[in-house]
């Protein structure tokens, strides 16, 4: 990993560091824009055959039913895993349902807001070079919790036309119904506008490659009329370490990032007395013993280290860079969370592996990538909720209230909204 020094930096080169590898999507909206035309246009029938051309699958149907998870061929052991982390996820998201408000502003005028679930939602679960199970649990549970009427997940078959058992296993754990058998853009905008057998939806949310964020992003500003969790962009960490923090872990904690692809970053932003060097000698040997040590060493290529002299340094960059992991190795890490304003996860202690939060402790795993931390948050049941107010006046209320309104409406004239206060005024006068 390249090695930087904070206080030999530049402004610009240490706004430079901030930068992720660039992603540019305008050069992929025509190709996915044409992929969105022919879902749209000819419905199943270029789902299958986009299908056919991008995984190499040949359906009958894109649409599949979840068995019942009994029926799911898959070891007891691969069983207990996700259920203790279904388990685990559940709780923690269960505690984050909202409570209706009611609040009385003045006598007579009551304002209340009350929690509705989005109808349906697609979720997109990654496929291609892994099998990801854990993202069904991540984005499936909020959707059960917050009570979406329709849940759909779509995800690439397999070579030979099946779904990986362990997807549909967790499918069946969350209470999802149907599976869509496609990835890519051309599972996007069958989600979005609808075919002959794939429901539409008001949501997608998901992480994916670039063709499926990009297909994303040109479908939410379309008359397709879905929303979309947040942008993505590829995997990353940042770790803090001091002279505490034993080189291998760190090593493994930047490498579990790395091996996401090539194109993702991590970035090391060391405090005086850690042994920098003892780290890239880790780095090295963990990356040789990887079965994906090729991407992780490749990634390793976009992410570097950067010496910091004190925790103020450190937590200046960490907040200016938002990165979506954040691993604090320190031996006061518990007091520098109260320090950070712009993360999308936080990992607290040398025993404390992001691998955790990506399977099993409770939190989400699908978070703001790219910078976007600094604007967002990562998926959890709120992503499944709308709000909606709702106004009661008595009598009193509108005689306590009316008059502003009136003299505000006047203001900006608008007389229809001034005559409908004051035609309800006039009524209670006169009786």
């Amino acid at each position: 990993m390249r090695v930087f020094d904070f206080n030999q930096l530049s402004q610009e080169e240490r706004h430079t560091l901030l930068l992720r590898p660039r992603i540019d999507y305008t050069a992929l909206f025509g190709t996915v824009q044409d992929i969105i035309n022919q879902v749209r246009n000819n419905g199943d029938r270029a789902l299958l055959e986009l299908t056919s051309r991008f995984d190499k699958a040949t359906l009958d149907t894109p649409m599949l039913t979840v068995r019942d998870k009994d029926d799911i061929p898959l070891s007891q052991e691969v069983r207990d895993a996700f259920e203790t982390a279904f388990n685990n996820i559940y709780m923690f998201h269960r505690a984050q349902r909202p409570q209706e408000v009611t609040v009385e502003t003045m006598p007579g005028v009551v304002c209340s807001r009350y929690p509705r679930a989005i109808p349906r939602v697609g979720l997109y679960v990654p496929g291609g070079t892994a099998v990801l199970p854990s993202s069904v649990l991540m984005l499936a549970i909020p959707a059960h919790l917050a009570g979406c009427e329709q849940v759909i997940i779509a995800t690439p078959p397999r070579a030979d036309g099946s779904l990986a058992p362990e997807v549909e296993f967790t499918a069946a754990l969350c209470g999802v119904k149907q599976v869509l058998l496609a990835g890519g853009a051309q599972a996007v905008a069958a989600l979005a506008y609808g075919t002959q057998t794939v429901p539409k939806v008001d949501k997608i949310l998901g992480p994916g490659n670039q063709y499926v964020t990009a297909a994303k992003m040109l479908l939410q500003n379309s008359e397709a009329m879905i929303s979309i969790d947040m942008p993505a962009g590829p995997s990353e960490v940042l770790v803090i370490a001091d002279e505490q923090a034993n080189p291998a872990f760190v090593a493994a904690d930047l490498l579990s990032q790395a091996e996401h692809g090539v194109d993702s970053q991590v970035v090391l932003v060391t405090l005086p007395g850690f042994n920098t060097d003892a780290l890239q000698a880790e780095l090295t040997a963990q990356c040789k013993a990887l079965p994906r040590g090729d991407i992780a060493a490749k990634a390793l290529d976009n992410s570097y280290i950067l010496h910091t002299a004190s925790r103020q340094e450190a937590l200046d960059f960490t907040n200016a860079y938002a990165p979506e992991h954040l691993i604090i190795n320190t031996t006061d890490a518990t007091d520098l969370v109260a320090h950070i304003q712009t993360a999308g996860s936080v990992f607290v202690g040398p025993w404390t592996p992001e691998s955790v939060g990506d399977y099993a402790s409770g939190t989400n795993h699908t978070l703001p990538t790219y910078g976007y931390a600094r604007m967002y948050s990562g998926v959890s049941i709120d992503s499944y909720l709308r709000q909606m107010t709702v106004q009661t006046l008595t009598p009193d209320g509108l005689r306590n209230v009316g008059p502003a309104v009136e003299i505000m409406a006047r203001t900006e004239g608008l007389a229809a909204h001034e005559r409908a206060v004051s035609i309800r005024l006039k009524a209670l006068k006169s009786s």
